[in-house]
């Protein structure tokens, strides 16, 4: 984009009046400079002004001759002559003023110069004021008011020094007018000050016009030659010329560099030989050299035509414009033309419009030259009535790589994936990769519903198996989700939100799986949608209750923690499951400010109302641990509260330890310095990692339900699990909490597997806090009667 020209006029009529004769400067504009350049002129003509001086000098004389003293006279005149000399002196040293910039003060010691002469006019004027003689004052004036026009409407003037000169001369003899009681001539003198003073003002301006304007049109002058001498000496141009058998003449030296050869070796050679190189021999021309052989055989004009060549069996684009040359008789002389090698730019423009519809990392057609296959096999399933199919792909626990083992090992992963979906692909199939860990297939025709089922349990059974990446053997799964068109969609956007809410509900339903488009999944995902907007509000609304499920001790079953679950009883929607809003609040990260809120409420609760050896269990997800404050978040329910930090026991689960690790693991400790304890729940269900065992100390471990329900339908897996659990906590100094016992004979296995703590229905369900408080209220009853 050029730059705006400046709007010079618009510029100087901003001016101050000081600013305009050079007395204060203009930040980013060389205004000084500006300025120097009027005294070089008063310098080239100060004999010109000494002259006029000597000229007023003698009308003067004459003037005065006979009516003012001769000694007066001289004396005068001697004083104009050191004025006229001094102002002389000043104008040599500035004899350079036209390559350096003048300072404020040389304009002002300049200007006093002048000025002084002024004051020298105006004793003429007071001398021949003095005199009988009533009208020699305005005659000496009007010598004077020639001198103050010569400096006023000079070529050569300076506006200050004119000013400075015209004022100092006004001022002294408008008082001798005065004294004298000249009132015509004081006015007359007053108008021609102003009028001299002002004309100055307007000559500056116009010459600091003039000057910047002609500054601009220099530098323009300047950068258009700068860029021309660039381009001669960097232009990648040459210039071509045949007869009328399209052979070479003249050959240039910069045509012959660009081919490889000497100008001799090319003199006389075809110039579609030249340019085809090889493929001459072979006669296999491409396209373009074919259209340039047509156009140079009908004799005709082109421009910007790019034809496709080989210099050395190297490919290389040319772009030609040729002209046919006629001689004076109209006949055909040859062609004249100009080429230049586009090969560097073709190449760029290949390369900008490959990454405009293939994905880098994979190779793989990416998201635009997906919805754009999508649409053909629309158009086709239309025009044919036939059927089309779209499967997205999701892989599964690719995260967990991603972050463990770092991105560059995640984007070898996905490059392994893209090569197993190539190969599963067929004709009239197109695979790409939508982002992130996401790919799609387009079948452009589809016979059998049960083609699509078959190709999908194929791609996650291929995705599924193991990967070899940097020494690590990789484990990820894959969901699938499909829709067909145009039975589930007609446009290109509604199958991929139908078949993105197919493979949605294939994650939901626990992932490796595949689903296809159901119109009840809008329904779902709907209200989905719904519960997500209301969750939102839910905690302005007090819609959050917390209730709290006993912990007893297993051998004496007398309550130890109580640990506590959050409830939603939703204004628009009544109670909501916990199996349906907790994963929702995970998704939206909405998790954080809810868990923070359980924070602060349980703990106040348990101090509140609970005896002092209880504590009180509360649920931590990932998302709230990778929060930089989670820990200030403890402090801060503890201190409010008032809780002893070593009532608070922290849940976790196993896959705290699937995200940032190190982070978690940070945060964790923080809460174990502050005293409170850390309990791993659902051990054995995920990760399950055991140094994270040996490097945070927990103090609980959590066996899940599973294992428990497994051991009383006598399981030897679930047994053995349970068993090793405990001795593993036993090793390491760390309790164990069995959850999902239901009745006492559960209660009794868990009691010989050794098991220190029980949580289940058959010690209590999910209770509001007012329950919680009556037995606490019991149990205080029964003691007071036991004493």
């Amino acid at each position: 984009m050029s730059e705006p020209v400046p709007n010079y006029a618009t510029m100087v009529s901003s001016l101050s009046v000081k600013q305009v004769l050079g007395l204060t400067p203009i930040d980013g504009t060389d205004w000084a400079g500006l300025h120097g350049a009027r005294y070089v002129f008063p310098r080239s003509r100060s004999f010109l002004r000494v002259g006029l001086h000597v000229l007023g000098f003698l009308m003067v004389l004459i003037l005065c001759t006979g009516t003012v003293s001769l000694a007066v006279l001289t004396a005068w005149g001697v004083s104009l002559g050191m004025g006229v000399a001094i102002a002389r002196r000043l104008d040599v040293q500035l004899s350079d003023a036209d390559g350096r910039h003048v300072s404020s003060c040389e304009m002002k010691r300049h200007a006093t110069a002048h000025a002084i002469k002024g004051a020298i006019w105006a004793v003429a004027v007071a001398i021949a004021a003095s005199q009988p003689d009533p009208h020699l004052a305005a005659q000496v004036w009007a010598v004077g008011a020639m001198l103050i026009l010569a400096n006023v409407t000079g070529t050569y003037s300076v506006p200050l020094n004119a000013i400075s000169f015209s004022v100092a001369m006004c001022a002294g003899s408008v008082i001798a007018a005065v004294a004298t009681l000249q009132v015509p001539l004081a006015i007359a003198i007053i108008t021609t000050a102003a009028s001299a003073t002002l004309g100055s003002l307007h000559n500056a301006r116009g010459g600091i016009l003039a000057r910047l304007a002609q500054r601009g049109i220099q530098e323009k002058s300047e950068t258009v030659s700068l860029l021309l001498r660039e381009f001669e000496e960097g232009k990648a141009d040459w210039l071509w010329q045949t007869d009328t058998r399209r052979r070479l003449l003249a050959v240039s030296p910069r045509f012959a560099f660009a081919l490889g050869k000497d100008p001799a070796e090319l003199e006389g050679h075809s110039l579609l030989q030249v340019i085809s190189g090889d493929g001459w021999k072979s006669g296999e021309f491409p396209m373009s050299l074919h259209d340039l052989a047509e156009r140079l055989k009908l004799r005709e004009s082109f421009s910007d035509l790019i034809v496709e060549g080989f210099v050395a069996g190297e490919r290389r684009w040319w772009e030609l414009s040729g002209t046919p040359m006629l001689g004076e008789d109209g006949s055909f002389l040859g062609y004249r033309g100009v080429g230049s090698d586009v090969t560097k730019q073709r190449e760029s423009n290949e390369k900008i419009a490959f990454l405009a519809r293939y994905d880098a990392l994979t190779q793989l057609p990416n998201r635009l030259m997906l919805n754009e296959a999508l649409g053909e096999a629309l158009a086709y399933s239309r025009q044919w009535r036939t059927r089309c199919a779209l499967l997205m792909i999701d892989l599964d626990r690719f995260k967990a790589v991603n972050d463990s083992l770092g991105h560059p090992t995640g984007d070898r992963l996905l490059h392994e994936v893209a090569g197993r979906l190539k190969a599963l692909v067929g004709e009239g199939e197109t695979c790409g990769r939508l982002g992130g860990d996401e790919f799609a297939i387009v079948i452009r025709d589809i016979a059998d519903r049960r083609q699509i089922e078959t190709l999908a349990k194929t791609i996650i059974a291929a995705l599924s198996a193991p990967y070899k990446i940097d020494h690590h053997v990789l484990y990820v799964g894959a969901s699938v989700g499909s829709a067909i068109g145009p039975r589930d969609g007609t446009t290109v956007e509604e199958l991929l939100r139908n078949a993105d809410l197919a493979l949605y509900r294939a994650k939901d339903d626990g992932g490796d799986l595949y689903r296809e488009y159901l119109p009840a999944l809008h329904a779902n995902a709907e209200e989905k949608r719904q519960l997500e907007f209301s969750l939102r509000s839910a905690l302005d609304r007090n819609e959050l209750i917390l209730h709290y499920q006993p912990v007893v001790d297993a051998t004496h079953e007398t309550v130890v923690s109580f640990e506590a679950l959050v409830r939603w009883n939703s204004a628009e929607h009544g109670f909501v499951s916990p199996g349906k809003f907790i994963p929702l609040a995970e998704d939206t990260r909405l998790i954080v400010p809810i868990g923070t809120w359980v924070m602060q409420e349980a703990c106040r609760e348990a101090a509140a109302h609970w005896p002092a050896p209880v504590k009180v269990n509360i649920n931590v997800s990932p998302e709230q641990l990778l929060e930089p404050d989670f820990a200030a978040t403890v402090v801060r329910a503890l201190s409010h509260s008032g809780l002893d930090p070593r009532r608070l026991e922290i849940e976790v689960t196993e896959s705290i330890f699937l995200r940032d690790a190190s982070v978690a693991r940070r945060a964790l400790e923080q809460c174990i310095a502050l005293g409170c304890s850390v309990a791993l729940d659902d051990f054995g269900t995920g990760y399950s990692s055991l140094g994270y065992l040996r490097k945070l100390k927990f103090t609980t471990i959590k066996v899940d339900r599973t294992f428990v329900q497994g051991a009383a339908q006598d399981s030897p897996e679930s047994l053995a699990i349970i068993r090793a659990v405990v001795a593993m906590a036993d090793s390491l100094d760390m309790t164990t909490t069995a959850e999902g016992v239901e009745n006492e004979e559960e209660a009794a296995l868990i009691r010989r597997l050794g098991c220190t703590k029980i949580q289940g229905f058959h010690f209590g369900r999910p209770m509001p806090a007012e329950d919680v408080r009556r037995i606490f209220a019991q149990q205080n009853a029964w003691r007071q009667i036991a004493g």
